[in-house]
């Protein structure tokens, strides 16, 4: 179990959901805020940002390098510094847009994208750190992180189970209070078909950490299985309305999905429970209304019973229907009425 600021992230506990914004802000603060409010709403747990700046990433470039050339690519040939400009969260508008999540007792805390990203949030007394997957290989910045002393969440797209290693064994020597990692699938949107969401017992299994879900897949369906499967953190995109239009419309939930997302993952960890056979104790009330043997009509004393006499009906006082054959062509020990619940006492 993993505490993050007043959050307990733990299979005990219910799914952490961390609605990611990303630049669904559209460049507006005032949409930035609408967006926080209605995330509140939903009873999501967590507001993550993305902190940097088109500088930060990468240069300003007409070389075909830095060019998007991907045709299936939401931003097929757009320049790298130009989207990363479009998309990116002016640094003077994480301590308002914290502090409305805070006022909703939202937790609320940003992915840096370098060191100076980090410094700046860790002023702002963010109670975690997220590690976004084109990022995991960046052991420096992933040590530069871990070593303010916080847990941090660390995507793992496109990472080889070795990277993975590297990068959990870099958190944890450099001082990271804990480390959950996401299973990740970086296209966007994300097929259900590439998330591969069985690596998640297995990610927990071989680094002993909590695991979640990082989903750019349309719904919330791969997230639902990604509980079931022992995730304990859903990350998803989240926008006002698609509609709306902005770098990551395509692929966000609109509020009302991401409020079912919140009430579907906690029924969905809740169904798992544990290994159980027979009646719980909620249903031991309902076993009276199974199947018993019952004597359907009037049977004189030393009469056989037979499929004319006994029958398997409800409710279930009376022998289980196993018996059937074992009880047909015996001979009753007495008189028996119409409705009578059958026992072995009454064969003779």
């Amino acid at each position: 179990m993993v505490q993050i600021g007043d959050r307990f992230v733990g299979r005990e506990h219910a799914p952490f959901v961390i609605a990611e914004m990303s630049g669904n802000h559209n460049g507006s603060l005032e949409r930035a805020l609408e967006i926080v409010d209605a995330i509140a709403a939903t009873g999501a747990h967590a507001l993550k940002l993305q902190t940097y700046t088109a500088d930060t990433m990468t240069l300003d470039c007409d070389h075909p390098d830095f060019v998007i050339g991907e045709a299936d690519s939401l931003w097929h040939g757009r320049k790298l510094y130009d989207l990363y400009d479009e998309a990116h969260t002016p640094w003077d508008w994480h301590r308002p847009i914290f502090e409305r999540a805070k006022s909703h007792g939202m937790l609320a805390f940003s992915t840096p994208f370098d060191d100076t990203a980090v410094d700046f949030l860790d002023e702002l007394g963010v109670p975690c750190f997220k590690i976004a997957s084109f990022e995991n290989a960046d052991l420096p910045l992933i040590r530069k992180a871990a070593s303010k002393g916080k847990p941090l969440i660390i995507s793992t797209g496109m990472a080889t189970l070795a990277a993975m290693g590297e990068a959990v064994e870099v958190a944890r020597s450099a001082g990271a209070a804990d480390v959950i990692l996401l299973k990740c699938t970086s296209t966007y949107p994300a097929s259900p078909a590439d998330s591969h969401l069985l690596t998640i017992p297995h990610m927990r299994e071989a680094f002993g950490c909590e695991v979640g879900i990082s989903d750019h897949t349309l719904g919330i369906g791969a997230a639902i299985a990604a509980v079931s499967l022992g995730g304990t953190v859903i990350e998803k995109h989240v926008t006002l309305q698609r509609a709306d239009g902005g770098v990551d419309s395509a692929f966000s939930l609109e509020p009302p999905e991401l409020k079912m997302l919140v009430e579907e993952s906690e029924r969905a960890r809740q169904s798992l429970g544990r290994v159980h056979y027979g009646p719980s104790n909620k249903e031991k009330a309902a076993l009276k209304y199974r199947r018993s043997l019952y004597v359907v009509a009037d049977i004189k004393a030393g009469e056989q019973f037979s499929a004319q006499n006994v029958r398997a009906i409800r409710p279930g006082f009376g022998l289980a229907p196993k018996h059937y054959d074992a009880v047909i062509g015996r001979r009753a020990a007495r008189d028996i009425a119409r409705g009578t619940a059958l026992s072995w006492d009454l064969l003779a």
